[in-house]
């Protein structure tokens, strides 16, 4: 089961609409795939309580800086435009991977990678689509594996942090 979600999240990143660049389709696929993936998983795992929180704050928090440096130069996207710090879709689909490789797929390090690498992938496309700046992915990146890789403990019994791919 581990192994279809993944490899469907990947194939729909595949087949999405043919008028965007094959790596940009990819990168916006990932971040609706890699956290349906997880969503399946932590549902799967009786977690979905706490995936579901840990969502909501990642997503209100980018939202949050995105309002909050719209405007000065660390907000604003190459292309001229405000609202570019952080990258949505690079937060989005680290949060899917790093939820993915930490409680999914634990016990199988090549999956967490492929996941990590498909949220790696999504970070790059945004910059190669001029949407953002190196620094506005990477900051959306790592507030997305922060937050899928940690574990309020909700429904559980405590709060823990784990990365996954452990070899």
């Amino acid at each position: 089961m581990r192994r279809m979600m993944l490899g469907a999240a990947l194939a729909a990143g595949l087949a999405g609409p043919g008028a965007a660049e094959p790596l940009e389709r990819l990168g916006t696929t990932m971040k609706y795939g890699l956290p349906l993936a997880a969503a399946v998983c932590a549902a799967d795992q009786d977690r979905l309580e706490d995936f579901a929180v840990r969502g909501a704050v990642q997503a209100g928090l980018v939202l949050a800086l995105k309002a909050l440096t719209d405007g000065s130069s660390l907000g604003q996207r190459p292309t001229g435009e405000g609202r570019g710090f952080p990258s949505g879709h690079a937060a989005a689909a680290g949060f899917g991977a790093a939820d993915l490789a930490g409680k999914c797929f634990a016990d199988e390090p090549g999956l967490g990678a492929v996941a990590y690498g498909a949220a790696g992938l999504t970070a790059f496309s945004r910059v190669q689509a001029g949407e953002h700046s190196a620094g506005q992915a990477l900051a959306g990146s790592l507030i997305g594996i922060s937050l899928g890789a940690t574990s309020f403990g909700i429904g559980s019994e405590g709060a823990a942090i784990s990365f996954g791919m452990r070899f």
